[in-house]
């Protein structure tokens, strides 16, 4: 520790935010070039959108288990071997030419991913004291709303532009530089010694995970039906969801190494935040394939029109988050993450009742900017109420299953609003049709949104010293 108090812990978040901000922006900087790789790859459309898919199965599946390297290894050579990982996969992504090699780089780009994702937030547990976590937590939330919504306009300006490799290539002299950053300006604080891995719940977790997120994810694509021989997407589903609670019931019995200690859902704050990041992943997620039809095809805006109208979104979110997250500090995060929901459920069910032909394209960005201000303001402070009243041995687990919901809950709203989109009855060739499913999927996320603003009411209404919660010491020794 002594490290951390000799190094400025904002110089050392501004270095973990920079890896962080490269992989929340691939998560969605892919989406609008895959017309071109398409086309310029000579693939089909069931392999360009394993693409994406590749990415999101292997960032979702090991993050259980990447909250768990950090304690055991050291979280700052853990992060570092991922931005190392990720930068190395997205030059191979770059220099693909074929779409089986580019599938395989995406793979090997979300492990890299996945094995830094839950560094940042434990780190900020040891870099900052309680009474200055919130801001600190309000800067990481702000960077990861920044880049999804930054991430496809930046990637038509580089499809339409250089041609889509770019999209992969930017990442490299940033990772690059987040690698010299975190090297020179994050501390290296000792592992706890003599630790034992669990094994087993390391391969339940993640091959129920990785299960789980293909079937919904790949669900659309064959039809919910048969994927190969009499092996269907309900199959596949249905394993997932079995080996999970294998899992579940192995970490109840493992009293040496848990993956997952479940005591962490001993602690109220824990278990409505992670309710409540579900809710607004699943809903952040589930917002860009509506919005985007609502403007390039109901509005009939072009590509670069569409991706500039969602600047709002990230600008208000940049600019909430650390407001946010210091004002959570003085009063709570229950209040300010509950507010922040709402915000967001007003913005979207804005969007929802207006969309139509004749809506103007500016009270659509008006609505995206009140969306920002409620995902900066619920991000933030959600994240600190997650761990803010965990002992320091729990942190790197908490990490991990925290950002596990969060992002199978965001693979979830995908899949659900692309069904949503199917499902409404009203001829999609129309723009009115249109109108109407992109309305009728949005007022889902609206309702989705009250039910993580609902769980806040477990939490605590000021913020809680790690001191108050004294976890089992079979579970602090993980």
């Amino acid at each position: 520790m002594g490290s951390a108090r000799r190094t400025n812990p904002w110089a050392s978040l501004s270095a973990l935010c920079v890896g962080f901000f490269l992989i929340m922006m691939d998560t969605t900087i892919v989406n609008v070039a895959l017309p071109r790789m398409m086309a310029e790859l000579d693939a089909g459309l069931h392999q360009i959108t394993w693409v994406n898919s590749a990415y999101l199965l292997t960032f979702a599946a090991p993050l259980l288990v990447a909250g768990r390297l950090g304690d055991r290894w050291g979280r700052k050579p853990v992060f570092l071997g991922g931005m190392a990982v990720f930068t190395a996969a997205s030059l191979w992504c770059g220099w693909c030419d074929s779409v089986e090699m580019l599938i395989a780089a995406r793979a090997l780009q979300g492990v890299g991913a996945a094995v830094m994702m839950p560094q940042p937030m434990a780190f900020i547990t040891t870099l900052f004291p309680a009474r200055r976590r919130g801001a600190a937590l309000g800067v990481w939330g702000s960077v990861a709303g920044a880049a999804t919504t930054v991430g496809p306009l930046l990637g038509g300006f580089l499809a339409d532009g250089p041609g889509w490799p770019w999209i992969f290539l930017v990442n490299v002299p940033i990772g690059l530089l987040g690698l010299a950053m975190t090297g020179f300006l994050v501390p290296g604080v000792r592992p706890r010694g003599g630790r034992r891995f669990d094994l087993a719940g390391t391969l339940l977790s993640a091959l129920g995970l990785l299960a789980l997120v293909f079937g919904v994810h790949n669900g659309e694509y064959y039809g919910w039906g048969r994927v190969l021989g009499p092996v269907g997407i309900a199959h596949i589903i249905g394993v997932g969801v079995l080996l999970l609670g294998v899992f579940v019931v192995w970490q109840r019995y493992n009293d040496r190494e848990p993956l997952m200690p479940l005591t962490l859902f001993g602690n109220r704050d824990f278990g409505a935040a992670t309710v409540t990041a579900a809710a607004i992943g699943f809903s952040l997620t589930g917002l860009y394939l509506p919005l985007t039809l609502l403007l390039q095809e109901v509005l009939e805006l072009a590509p670069r029109q569409a991706g500039a109208l969602m600047l709002p979104i990230a600008v208000a979110n940049s600019v909430a988050g650390p407001v946010a997250g210091a004002l959570s500090d003085r009063i709570g995060g229950r209040r300010v993450v509950m507010t922040g929901l709402l915000v967001f459920a007003a913005g979207i069910g804005a969007i929802a009742v207006s969309a139509g032909p004749e809506t103007d394209p500016w009270l659509v960005a008006a609505a995206l900017a009140v969306c920002g201000i409620g995902t900066g303001a619920a991000f933030a402070p959600m994240a600190n109420v997650a761990v803010g009243g965990l002992s320091p041995e729990l942190v790197g687990a908490a990490s991990g299953v925290y950002n596990a919901v969060r992002q199978v809950a965001g693979v979830l709203g995908s899949a659900a609003v692309s069904v949503s989109l199917q499902a409404w009855p009203a001829d999609g060739a129309s723009q009115h049709g249109m109108a109407s499913a992109v309305g009728a999927t949005l007022l889902l996320l609206v309702v989705v949104l009250f039910v993580g603003s609902a769980a806040c009411l477990a939490m605590e209404p000021r913020p809680r010293p790690a001191e108050s919660f004294d976890a089992p010491r079979k579970a602090a020794a993980v």
